[in-house]
C-alpha cells in the first residue's frame, strides 16, 4: 500500500478538504470539458465561502489542448485528425499544453480559496500539489523530482519525474478569490505511446512551419507510474487511493460537517451552461482561433 497517513494533509496545508471522487463517474456523453466546467464553478463557490475540494477524475479518451496549441497554423486540421481516430478534443483555459487522457491517467484538481486576493504568487500552489503527489508515492521508495524534462509533453518548471522520466504535469487557473491547481498523472500504460501521439499532433498542427512555437516532444521523455514505480496494471486505482488517504488524513468529523454544509454543488444545467461558455470561447475554427 502507498502512503503514510500520519497527518500528511495538515503538513501540506490541505486539511479539512472535501474529496470529490469521480474516478469512475463520467458525464452522460463523456464531454471532455465537463470536469473543467465543474472545476470552474466549484472554484467560484470556494471564493464565496465554499469549501476547499480535491477533485479526482478520469476520462476514457480525450485529447486536451492548451491555448497556445489552439493557435498553431494547422491546429484545426490536427484536431480533425484526432477526432477521426476517436479522440474527443477540447481546449482548456488553464495553463499548460496538450495532454492525452484515458483511464490510465489520473487527473487531480485542488480547488482552494485565496487567503489574500492580492496574492499573485503561484509557486506555493504548485508546491502543494507536488507535496501531495510526493507524499502519496512515498512508500514506493522512488524519489519524485520536480523540474522541466526536456522532450516531455506539456513541459513546465513543475514537471514531476522519477529517474529523469516525466509522469506528471501541473497547471493552474486563478480566479479573483480562489484558484485551481490541476495535475495530470500518467499512472498506467505506456508513457512512450502517449508522447508519440502528442508528437504526431504537433507535427500536424505546425502545418510544416519549422518556426512554429510548440514543444518538441520525444517518445523517451515520458513514462507511467506502472513503469516507474512498479504499481502494476491497476496503477491508476492504486495511486488514486493513495491520494485519497493523504487527503483523509487531514479530515475531522467536525471539519467535514462544516465543509459539507458550505458546499454548493452546481446543477447539471449550470455545468452544461459553463461547458457551452468554455467551448464557445476557446473553440478552434478553420485557420486557427
Amino acid at each position: 500500500m502507498l502512503g503514510d497517513e500520519a497527518n500528511d494533509a495538515q503538513a501540506l496545508g490541505l486539511d479539512q478538504m472535501l474529496l470529490l471522487d469521480r474516478m469512475d463517474e463520467g458525464s452522460a456523453d463523456n464531454d471532455p470539458l465537463y470536469p473543467f466546467a465543474l472545476d470552474e464553478l466549484l472554484c467560484r463557490s470556494a471564493g464565496q465561502g465554499g469549501p476547499a475540494i480535491c477533485h479526482i477524475w478520469r476520462h476514457p479518451r480525450a485529447f486536451i489542448m492548451g491555448l497556445r496549441d489552439s493557435r498553431l497554423p494547422a491546429a484545426y486540421e490536427a484536431q480533425q485528425w484526432l477526432e477521426a481516430q476517436g479522440w474527443s478534443t477540447a481546449v482548456r483555459h488553464s495553463g499548460g499544453a496538450a495532454v492525452p487522457l484515458d483511464y490510465g491517467v489520473v487527473n487531480v484538481s485542488l480547488i482552494l480559496p485565496k487567503s489574500d486576493t492580492l496574492d499573485f504568487r503561484f509557486h506555493g500552489d504548485f508546491e502543494r500539489m507536488y507535496g501531495l503527489i510526493r507524499h502519496a508515492l512515498r512508500s514506493t521508495g522512488r524519489q519524485v523530482d520536480k523540474g522541466e524534462i526536456a522532450g516531455a509533453y506539456c513541459p513546465g518548471d513543475y514537471d514531476l519525474s522519477i529517474g529523469g522520466l516525466k509522469f506528471c504535469g501541473i497547471a493552474q487557473r486563478r480566479q479573483a478569490h480562489a484558484y485551481i491547481v490541476q495535475a495530470f498523472v500518467v499512472a498506467a500504460g505506456s508513457g512512450r505511446e502517449r508522447a508519440s501521439l502528442v508528437r504526431s499532433f504537433y507535427e500536424r498542427a505546425a502545418g510544416g512551419d519549422r518556426n512554429a512555437d510548440y514543444p518538441r516532444v520525444t517518445e523517451e521523455s515520458t513514462a507511467s507510474l506502472e513503469e516507474l514505480a512498479g504499481l502494476g496494471p491497476n496503477a491508476a486505482e492504486v495511486f488514486a487511493e493513495a491520494l485519497k488517504r493523504v487527503i483523509r488524513s487531514g479530515q475531522t468529523v467536525t471539519g467535514m460537517q462544516e465543509a459539507a454544509a458550505s458546499l454548493n454543488m452546481p446543477t447539471e444545467e449550470r455545468i452544461r451552461d459553463m461547458i457551452g461558455t468554455l467551448r464557445g470561447r476557446y473553440a478552434i475554427g478553420p485557420g486557427g482561433n
